[in-house]
């Protein structure tokens, strides 16, 4: 990884200092790996680049087989900026020689409370489009059981969803009964999402990006519900009104 002294300390588990972007760095680390679950990058302008350099160093210093965290819905035309560079490592792997699983990750529901404004709005151009949002542990949960007996799913495509599909306007009713304050749904216009954002300084790539997300949802390409995470973990996903009772006990439970 690249802060070692953030990483846990686990029985039988090596730490060694790695970056996706710097090739001998990369192979020096990879050294002796035979099943490599690659996490992408975090978001950058040169993010895929960042990608190919690392999937090149796997295949490189004799990885066998990777198990790579993609986008729900990765393809050279998605809407969703980003899904388009899941797409091209996906492709990158595919060549590499080496076995692959690819998990496809919908929307992070645990982002989801995070997303209601100080208003108690949540702004973004989705209209009444569905988001099959998944908690980060069913993700977690997917690749541990992946990672276990990686042969029984090399070439295998996961996407990895929640229970259900709401809608913003549901999910903001959801959030209002939890929270116990009023939360509503703003449909703006792509415009409206530009400008809205603005007001953070970041480059145009992002922008696009935070932009595309909502539009993506609008487009219905976000929105299709599946059983893999149960398939792979045996137990179902969770959904966002379970996800909140979980949290708020979390608290009152320290």
């Amino acid at each position: 990884m690249r802060d070692p002294a953030r990483a846990p300390e686990l029985p039988g588990a090596t730490v060694v200092r790695s970056t996706y972007g710097d090739r001998e760095l990369a192979l020096a680390s990879l050294e002796g790996v035979r099943t490599l679950l690659m996490v992408s990058a975090a978001e950058s302008a040169d993010r895929l680049e960042q990608h190919l350099t690392f999937v090149d160093a796997a295949a490189a210093a004799g990885v066998e087989h990777v198990v790579y965290t993609s986008f729900y819905g990765a393809a050279a035309d998605a809407t969703f900026t980003l899904a388009r560079d899941h797409w091209a490592t996906e492709q990158h792997l595919s060549a590499s020689g080496m076995a692959v699983t690819f998990l496809r990750d919908n929307f992070y529901l645990d982002f989801l409370p995070a997303l209601v404004g100080e208003d108690g709005v949540i702004r973004g151009p989705a209209g009444d489009g569905r988001v099959a949002a998944v908690t980060r542990d069913d993700v977690a949960a997917s690749a541990v059981a992946v990672l276990l007996a990686p042969e029984q799913h090399a070439s295998a495509t996961y996407d990895l969803t929640g229970p259900d599909a709401p809608t913003f306007g549901e999910v903001a009713t959801i959030l209002g009964a939890h929270t116990g304050r009023p939360v509503r749904y703003h449909d703006e216009t792509v415009e409206e999402a530009y400008a809205s954002r603005r007001r953070w300084p970041a480059p145009q790539w992002q922008y696009d990006a935070w932009v595309s997300t909502y539009t993506a949802i609008a487009r219905g390409e976000m929105a299709g519900v599946t059983d893999h995470v149960e398939r792979l973990t045996g137990h179902a996903p969770t959904g966002l009104a379970a996800y909140l009772d979980s949290t708020s006990t979390d608290r009152q439970n320290p």
